[in-house]
């Protein structure tokens, strides 16, 4: 078999960048870093301590909402069922759901009963919430709230 080369302009001069191997680069250096950063994080069990912050100055009316140790639910000092919750918050803030809602929980009390409480005011629309504490873990009882993200 013979070839022929030929010195014409059969094929003209090609100016474009091919970018097809510089795609397929980024994509295995992707790949690469996404299985290697979860592995870089390293999970350690810390005991945090209690924290030493100021506690922030308080509303002039706070609204609180409180998880008895035998799960009853009290806004203010009135105990109130959680179906009525929503409504019972509503005449306590004259319908302002942007007021924050300080939780107060007793220390035994299970964490899935703090989050059936959470959802109750998220569904009632109370989406600024604050947990409240004692102030750095001494015996006092004054509230330092540090305030729960929705």
């Amino acid at each position: 078999m013979a070839a022929r080369l030929n010195d014409g302009d059969d094929f003209p001069e090609n100016s474009e960048i091919n970018v097809t191997p510089f795609i397929d680069v980024m994509l295995v250096l992707l790949i690469i870093f996404m299985v290697a950063a979860p592995l870089s994080t390293v999970d350690i069990p810390v005991d945090l301590p209690v924290s030493n912050a100021a506690p922030k100055p308080k509303p002039q009316k706070p609204i609180f909402v409180t998880l008895k140790k035998d799960l009853t639910i009290a806004v203010g000092e009135n105990s109130v069922p959680i179906d009525r919750l929503g409504m019972t918050l509503d005449m306590e803030t004259q319908l302002d759901r942007e007021q924050r809602v300080f939780i107060r929980a007793d220390q035994t009390t299970s964490y899935g009963e703090l989050t059936r409480l959470m959802n109750a005011l998220r569904a009632a629309g109370y989406i600024r919430l604050a947990l409240v504490g004692l102030e750095g873990g001494s015996s006092t009882s004054a509230p330092e709230a540090a305030q729960a993200q929705p």
